[in-house]
């Protein structure tokens, strides 16, 4: 899949692209329900050239996929708000990932292994610690994967493109960064309810 609009922010190697899935959490899911478009974000997980995402079996998008229909998933991290000197020349820093083929129906340990990846994505050694999952949990839960064979990344880093003509617009530009970062872990009561209790 080549990349049509600025093609030169296009990236095609494996290593920029995996490494963009694996720092981002959620991806967006384009598929065609009943001759209407609909795009469903999910969590996900990249395991070797593949992206797993699940859900309930009786969602629709999910019992769409398995029937074959095409889908689209795109996963992007934005880096910065980047602020010119002309309304127009206004942008975004960003890494994004764009991944076209239809999705397969995960069963057995390669379901379980699923599972474990999606966990691993939230906290790492999480699934070791957990519960692991019954077979009515996993009876209820569809996981599906995708390919990464139709897949590019697009990326924009850098300042504002300006025109010489506004160098002196009295206004700041640049680059406003920004990121993703984890905040303070703050327990559930049930689980301080629960302990209290057991004493």
């Amino acid at each position: 899949m080549r990349v049509q609009r600025l093609p030169a922010r296009a990236r095609y190697d494996r290593a920029t692209l995996e490494a963009i899935l694996d720092e981002s959490f959620v991806g967006h899911v384009a598929t065609v329900l009943d001759g209407t478009p609909i795009v469903i974000p999910t969590m996900y997980a990249r395991v070797g050239d593949r992206l797993y995402i699940h859900g309930s079996t009786g969602s629709r998008m999910l019992r769409a996929l398995q029937a074959g229909a095409t889908a689209c998933v795109e996963v992007t991290l934005l880096d910065g708000l980047v602020l010119a000197r002309s309304a127009f020349h206004h942008s975004m820093n960003y890494r994004s990932v764009v991944a076209y083929g239809t999705f397969e129906m995960v069963h057995g340990d390669e379901k379980v292994r699923a599972m474990e990846a999606l966990i691993e994505r939230i906290e790492s050694g999480r699934w070791a610690r957990v519960r692991q999952p019954n077979r009515k949990e996993l009876a209820a839960t569809t996981i599906m994967s995708i390919p990464l064979s139709e897949a590019s990344a697009k990326v924009r880093t850098g300042m504002p493109i300006e025109e010489p003509s506004d160098l002196d617009w009295p206004v700041w530009a640049g680059e406003i960064p920004l990121t993703l970062t984890r905040g303070t872990p703050a327990e559930d009561d049930a689980g301080m309810a629960a302990r209290a209790f057991s004493r």
